[in-house]
């Protein structure tokens, strides 16, 4: 039969949400430059962009649901999916070996930076303990780890109440990592602009701060999913997705206390 589907792939149909994606994304950076700049009506066109970013997601994702409720995510698709995953982790693998290296950068070689006295962690700098809220926010994320682990094996086994509680659970764990952080930020008792050492510290850990909270949002989209019952023990890549991607922020994490609060800071006075 002419035009009979004879393979296992899903050809998508034509779709405006690409393009609108793109332009948003111009008013969204475009916006931020101009409020930055001082242009008036910045704002509003940064506005327009998020607005129109956040319809292009929900819009476009609740087509992908769609598509997988209509058979169309076939085991060859849902494998290649998975790749695309990993690819964009492992791209922001690399995002955030730019900000490793920007502070082992200084913090091995501190004597060609001349602004921190050929020292570090900078002379009269005083630092974050690493053994209180950080220590803390440490164990929050590998409890985080272990509900989020919890409620996938239980929607493995078809179990749906576990699978809600696990998620709830670790979305909970998420905004209270959230909510420490932000306390810490605010009582820090150094500023952004201080040095190298402050620049990178919060270029580091407040990126991976937001990207807690894009992986809370994440989860958050997974547990209204379940209770609708979207995902099944053999098709749930979604919440396979999200589960990925918040083991990648514990494990970036492990990594930012081992280096950046606790033998970065090592040899300074911690703050009262």
């Amino acid at each position: 039969m002419a035009g009979a589907k004879n393979h296992p792939y899903h050809l998508v149909e034509p779709s405006p949400w690409p393009l609108i994606g793109a332009f948003s994304a111009l008013f969204l950076f475009g916006g931020l430059v101009m409020w930055m700049h001082s242009v008036s009506g910045g704002p509003y066109v940064m506005g327009i962009g998020i607005i129109g970013v956040i319809g292009t997601m929900f819009s476009w994702w609740s087509q992908v649901i769609r598509e997988a409720h209509g058979g169309d995510h076939t085991p060859v698709v849902q494998l290649h999916l998975r790749y695309g995953m990993i690819l964009f982790i492992a791209s922001e693998v690399m995002f955030f070996v730019a900000w490793f290296w920007a502070f082992f950068d200084a913090s091995l070689f501190p004597a060609a930076v001349d602004s921190i006295g050929g020292v570090w962690p900078p002379k009269g700098m005083q630092v974050l303990d690493p053994f209180g809220f950080p220590l803390l926010n440490t164990l929050i994320l590998l409890c985080s780890g272990t509900t989020v682990t919890w409620a996938h094996h239980a929607l493995i086994h078809n179990d749906r109440k576990g699978l809600i509680i696990g998620l709830w659970l670790t979305i909970l764990l998420g905004l209270t990592f959230s909510s420490i952080q932000g306390w810490e930020y605010w009582h820090a008792p150094f500023a952004f602009k201080q040095n190298v050492y402050t620049s990178t510290f919060f270029m580091a850990t407040g990126f991976h701060g937001a990207h807690v909270i894009i992986g809370t949002i994440f989860l958050t989209v997974c547990l209204i999913r379940a209770y609708k019952g979207d995902f099944t023990p053999r098709q749930h890549f979604g919440f396979e997705a999200a589960a990925w991607y918040w083991h990648f922020v514990d494990v970036v994490w492990l990594f930012l206390f081992i280096c950046i609060y606790v033998w970065g800071g090592w040899g300074a006075t911690y703050a009262g």
